[in-house]
């Protein structure tokens, strides 16, 4: 009899106990549920629906390395973004997607993607712009790291390549006394400084694609940026044009113009590269 009862205890107190590992894969299962149905009644609630389709790869994960799409069905309201969307599929649905963003405002630059067949910035593209079902893939010619995340590295280099920095050849006598420009020469070179370094207009350059040397359109304009202001040093302008009239330099665009099409600050890419093609020609002619 006292056997028996032991057996009846035991068993009771293991339907009771769980192990921590059980304990957290329920408490996970219970929130998955919870957001299940949080999605599913919001989805009910909703006017419109949009249909995304997101690249996922996650190549430290079993399972995974393989690429694919997965869909997702997201509610639809007026001035929703990309970015938006995106948000509302990590935070509903899954966890793991992973993606880049940070100031929402077209300012830093880190959420471009590759919407649609074209590169965007998803903070700044609206889905009331775009067809079902919303393809939304990592930046092209770059090393997917997981997800919509890419390896910038090689972009930055190439900016760093051009020395995006002033050098003046004489400073101002005192030490507080700033370098005056004129409104003229602040209007000329305006529209370069706005770059956010996002990479979307690489990522679009077929030149960039087959050539990892060449500069490409984001460095080019930043070299532009300090090469027309009139505060640079002459002979730091000279060591300038000779970066940028290099092998993989100016002379290898082609001018398709697909980089200003994608910028998403409206900066006139190819027409600043081809300014200085003809600055480089112009420094190299000679008359004796």
């Amino acid at each position: 009899m006292s056997t028996q009862l032991d057996t009846q205890e035991t068993e009771e107190e293991g339907e009771i106990e769980q192990t921590p590992g059980e304990k957290r894969r329920e408490i996970k299962r219970q929130r998955a549920d919870a957001r299940a149905e949080r999605v599913e009644a919001e989805l009910d609630e909703a006017e419109h629906t949009r249909r995304l389709k997101i690249f996922r790869y996650d190549p430290e994960v079993e399972g995974k390395e393989e690429p694919r799409f997965d869909d997702f069905i997201v509610p639809f309201h007026k001035g929703m973004t990309i970015l938006d969307a995106l948000i509302y599929a990590r935070d509903h649905y899954d966890s793991t997607l992973t993606f880049r963003h940070s100031c929402r405002q077209a300012v830093c630059g880190s959420d471009a993607l590759f919407v649609n067949g074209k590169q965007r910035l998803g903070c700044k593209t609206q889905l009331a712009d775009l067809e079902d079902p919303i393809r939304i893939e990592p930046l092209p010619h770059q090393e997917v790291v997981k997800d919509l995340v890419v390896d910038m590295q090689h972009f930055y280099d190439q900016m760093d390549a051009v020395e995006p920095y002033f050098d003046a050849d004489e400073l101002p006598d005192e030490e507080l006394t700033e370098q005056h420009q004129t409104p003229e020469n602040r209007e000329y070179v305006k529209m370069a400084t706005r770059c956010i370094w996002c990479g979307a207009c690489m990522s679009s350059c077929n030149i960039a694609a087959g050539d990892n040397e060449y500069l490409g359109p984001a460095a080019i304009n930043k070299a532009y940026r300090f090469a027309m202001d009139e505060r640079e040093g002459e002979d730091r302008k000279q060591e300038r044009l000779r970066i940028i009239e290099q092998e993989h330099g100016v002379w290898r665009c082609q001018t398709q113009f697909s980089c200003t099409e994608v910028c998403p600050k409206d900066i006139p890419l190819t027409e600043h590269i081809q300014e200085l093609k003809r600055e480089s020609v112009k420094n190299n002619l000679k008359f004796w």
